[in-house]
């Protein structure tokens, strides 16, 4: 008997000492990314909070709750939430029309409860139907956004708020550019050509990339300090002012760490306007999420599917927390998530680590925080914009054909001109009409055994598969067990559309190794005619373990 505890007792230690050692590990390949994304997200939290009518804190403890709740219940490797511009001219709008922002915060909380109820209907599942041009589309929009509101701080003129993601709602026409070019400051074009440099640097020099723990972002920003301190002792006309760094508010006494937290006003909850704020919220916030996952899981370079019922439940509880306490309301945030791929993060604990670093650094340095130049935060996501927006994108699309590029293309534009909700909603309309100009009429089959009891799966594609289909096919390729043997048949389809090619691509190439599960592909076409065209669609499938 004592020879049976000590076995357990010895199996138990080993298995708690592996799981603490893979947690570890986490951490030790997740921190660079962490700190890069709490890097971007300072000054985006403050300047959504400033732009929002709303305590400067709030959207530092948004973002807080973002890294560390949300992190924690999200099965997102790569998303991170905070603070939206998305939500930003509703929040704005709440405030004013409530007159408190107490009163707010009780539409923060029914927001919260909304998303709980969705997640549990399952409405996650709508974003399954947004196409990958779309969703391209998107990222590239958004990396257009980012270099257009960038450049400006990256040239020390910082009449926007940062996080602002509008174009032309903020005076964009001859008379801005006047004031822009009049109003460059020399110091900050020099401490964003240094940041940029060694960002570069970083990227490209194999020595410098193997650091894994010193990641470019934060040797930019402390050189961006050094150097202007350097400016200062020297009484060089090149100094930063106030105006152009990090502003955090710097508690001086107790009282001043007890007021940082705004309780909400419970009586708000007898408002009408309140509930109707908080619906809107809630509506507009999910969606953007949803569109967020779907291009944080196009971002991840393993592929990994994110539960989105379960995001807008994690959404729902870190809304609820982050109102409680008085911070603003959140999303799952391109932005951010964007930046957590470019630093290299693997899990969700990159998004942990960003919350973590934020509640600490603001509690403790705040002071030390407010002097990183703008112009240097700029450098790090003018080269994540890129990133997003990089030409290869844009040619990659033109290969796939016009039925594959306009959705792209308008997705593009009508985005920068508009926002992001509108124009994914252009850009979906004009690819389900393409789609349904040639697939009205077109059938999708799927024959296989339960997933719960089947060792062997037998998937047969129909004659045509359009994007359409992706979300079934999605589904029962997520549900396969490891160790399975499954069978994907092609051999009577003629077209296969290229999002559900490259789904499957990934699947056999690389969840299927990792899993160890056996796919055997049978009648794939190195090319598919895209519709009408004479363009073909190319994604060659190359995994098949032999039995």
């Amino acid at each position: 008997m004592i020879l049976i505890d000590s076995l357990f007792t010895s199996t138990y230690f080993s298995i708690v000492m592996k799981k603490s050692k893979s947690f570890f590990g986490e951490i030790k390949e997740n921190f660079p990314s962490g700190l890069v994304v709490f890097l971007v997200a300072l000054p985006l939290c403050l300047g959504i909070a400033l732009a929002s009518g709303a305590p400067p804190l709030s959207g530092i403890i948004s973002g807080i709750v973002g890294g560390l709740v949300i992190g924690t219940i999200s099965n997102s490797n790569i998303s991170v939430s905070g603070p939206a511009a998305g939500l930003t001219a509703i929040v704005l709008t709440a405030i004013t029309d409530l007159g408190a922002f107490e009163l707010f915060l009780c539409a923060g909380i029914i927001a919260g409860l909304i998303q709980l109820v969705l997640g549990f209907v399952r409405a996650g599942s709508i974003s399954n139907y947004f196409p990958n041009n779309v969703i391209e589309g998107m990222l590239a929009a958004i990396g257009i956004i980012i270099i257009l509101k960038q450049i400006p701080h990256a040239l020390g003129f910082d009449k926007d708020y940062e996080g602002h993601e509008s174009i032309f709602d903020s005076g964009l026409n001859f008379d801005y550019f006047t004031e822009l070019f009049g109003a460059i400051h020399p110091g900050a074009v020099v401490v964003t050509l240094v940041s940029v440099g060694i960002l570069l640097a970083w990227d490209h020099i194999l020595i410098l990339k193997r650091i894994k723990m010193l990641p470019g972002a934060l040797v930019a920003v402390v050189a961006g300090i050094l150097l202007n301190e350097a400016f200062k002792m020297s009484g060089s006309s090149l100094a930063i002012g106030t105006s152009h760094l990090v502003s955090l508010p710097v508690p001086q006494s107790i009282d001043d760490f007890k007021n940082l937290i705004t309780m909400p006003d419970f009586n708000g909850f007898t408002n009408p306007k309140v509930w109707i704020a908080g619906a809107t919220i809630a509506i507009v916030a999910s969606i953007e999420t949803l569109l967020c996952i779907e291009a944080s899981d196009r971002l991840d370079t393993q592929r990994r599917i994110t539960d989105t019922n379960l995001e807008l439940k994690a959404q729902g509880i870190g809304n609820l927390v982050s109102s409680l306490i008085g911070g603003l309301p959140m999303t799952s945030v391109v932005v951010r998530s964007s930046a957590n791929a470019n630093a290299g993060a693997t899990s969700k604990v990159s998004a942990m680590i960003h919350g973590f670093l934020l509640l600490v650094c603001v509690l403790s340095i705040p002071f030390l925080l407010n002097l990183i130049p703008l112009a240097t935060l700029a450098a790090v996501l003018l080269l994540v914009g890129y990133k997003l927006a990089k030409p290869a994108t844009f040619k990659h699309f033109w290969h796939l054909g016009k039925f594959q590029f306009i959705p792209f293309v308008a997705t593009v534009v009508a985005i920068v001109a508009t926002d992001l909700l509108k124009g994914v909603g252009i850009g979906l309309a004009i690819s389900v009409f393409y789609i349904l100009q040639g697939n009205m009429k077109r059938a999708y089959y799927l024959s296989r055994e339960k997933l719960d009891d089947a060792d062997g799966i037998s998937i047969k594609l129909a004659e045509e598969v359009s994007f359409l289909n992706k979300a079934a096919i999605k589904k029962t390729l997520k549900n396969i067990k490891p160790n399975s043997t499954v069978i994907i048949d092609a051999t009577t389809t003629s077209y296969i559309a290229t999002d559900v090619l490259e789904m499957i691509q990934d699947f056999a190439n690389i969840r299927a190794k990792e899993e160890d599960i056996n796919v055997q592909l049978m009648g794939f076409k190195t090319s598919y005619r895209d519709y009408e065209t004479d363009e073909d669609s190319h994604v060659i499938i190359t995994h098949k373990r032999a039995m």
